[in-house]
């Protein structure tokens, strides 16, 4: 069997499972079908033949069939992804004991790498990056156009190594940050008592096994007096949809708190309260930011949807999505999105661009003292831009910039919880009344 031939089944397996996405993707002589799979065969087999015949140099046709596999999977969403054999066994081998991370939730916006969130206390956390930078160079090899799982697999390795990483944020000169890898944070879930009886719930991550430790400390401060709640999911991005569910569910009594969905949207499984799990029912606001994504989207949705609270702050980023990897007849393999999370309603929580995702608050409030993001968006097609490269004449090692001293002063008040605490207010005069 020649390579030409090998090379075009493979993309039949590829293009199999996608062409109903890619619909009129090139338009070459006589107008297609647009869902027609043996025409997209046809397209690819002809820009093949131009590729082997035509091209002004001996063609590496491994890169060729990379690249072609690696852009059926481009622009569908940061978290689907070609894999190249050697990834495919990493993947299926599980995680490294020996690898570390710097303990940040990624993404991708306008083909930059986009920090969500690092956890608290995290190596991130620790080396200054903050929610909306961009992470432009990793150990001086350009994030941009890499897929998010290559851009991970670049910032993982050995615990204790150092990582050096060239950072875009607004108002600011491009940062080159050391990061030591490693698995430190803080814990999962902090509380303290408030004035008028209100306990304050901050939530850090909602990773596997992490409900059983917020529903400790929600019962600690119903011990102490607490009879309304402000649960603060701002910065907590990724974790687990059924530790989101359980947390949920201990401020929800009934109804649907969350669901999956496949393709058309259409529901695959749904999640309902457990009547025996609900644990508070006082007032309860809770607090998300651009940095709340995942699990804590799921919470906070829930609250708006079974009108058990209101959500204060600014709109989240919007993410929550389940991947299944097909392995291609070449050892290839295509990471593909398969399953969103979704409201109890059915509203996918990642849509189909940035002004479609996310919660949006019921009562809207910026928030202070917080570093401005780089909008990705700006930047798209401005590689002459000082900010999208190193300095001229260092274009291989990005200019070291020290991490600026934070300047001294004063505190500033902490406006979105303000807001909560006069609405938890407001609701417990109008009860009196």
């Amino acid at each position: 069997m020649s390579f030409r031939t090998k090379f075009i089944l493979i993309l039949l397996s590829a293009t199999l499972t996608l062409y109903t996405v890619l619909g009129g993707w090139i338009s070459m002589g006589a107008q297609q079908p647009a869902n027609d799979p043996n025409a997209q065969l046809r397209i690819f087999d002809s820009v093949l033949q131009h590729i082997q015949n035509d091209y002004v140099d001996e063609p590496n046709m491994d890169k060729v069939r990379a690249g072609a596999l690696r852009g059926l999977a481009y622009g569908l969403d940061p978290y689907s992804t070609y894999l190249t054999p050697d990834q495919v066994r990493e993947y299926n081998a599980g995680s490294n004991n020996n690898q570390a991370g710097i303990g940040a939730e990624l993404s991708q916006v306008a083909s930059y790498l986009y920090v969500i969130a690092p956890m608290k206390g995290s190596p991130a956390d620790a080396a200054g990056i903050k929610a909306g930078d961009i992470i432009e160079y990793i150990d001086n090899k350009a994030t941009r156009d890499i897929s998010l799982y290559d851009a991970k697999q670049l910032l993982n390795g050995t615990a204790g190594s150092e990582v050096k990483l060239r950072v875009l944020r607004a108002n600011s000169s491009p940062l080159t940050l050391s990061v030591k890898r490693g698995t430190s944070r803080a814990a999962a879930s902090e509380s303290r008592m408030e004035a008028g009886r209100v306990g304050i719930l901050r939530i850090n991550s909602l990773g596997d096994g992490e409900a059983a430790e917020v529903r400790t400390r929600l019962q600690d401060l119903v011990k102490q007096g607490a009879q309304k709640i402000v649960l603060d999911l701002r910065a907590t991005a990724g974790g687990s949809l059924a530790e989101a569910v359980a947390v949920a569910n201990m401020f929800i009594k009934e109804g649907v708190i969350a669901q999956t969905v496949g393709r058309e949207n259409k529901a695959l499984k749904t999640f309902s309260a457990d009547p025996k799990l609900a644990l508070f029912s006082g007032p309860v606001v809770a607090l998300i930011d651009p940095g709340t994504a995942g699990a804590a989207e799921v919470v906070a949705s829930a609250l708006i949807d079974r009108n058990r609270g209101q959500v204060v702050g600014e709109k989240s980023f919007g993410a929550g999505t389940e991947q299944q990897l097909f392995t291609l007849r070449g050892g290839d393999g295509l990471l593909l999105t398969t399953i969103k999370w979704a409201t109890g309603n059915g509203k996918t929580f990642l849509g189909e661009d940035r002004a479609h995702s996310g919660v949006t608050p019921s009562v809207e409030v910026k928030g202070q003292d917080v570093a401005e993001a780089v909008d990705p968006d700006d930047l798209t097609g401005n590689d002459d831009d000082a900010i999208s490269k190193p300095e001229a004449g260092n274009e291989k090692t990005p200019a070291t910039t020290p991490a600026p001293a934070p300047a001294v002063k004063p505190a500033t008040e902490d406006l979105q919880l303000k807001k909560a605490l006069e609405l938890l207010k407001d609701k417990a005069a109008a009860k009196a009344a």
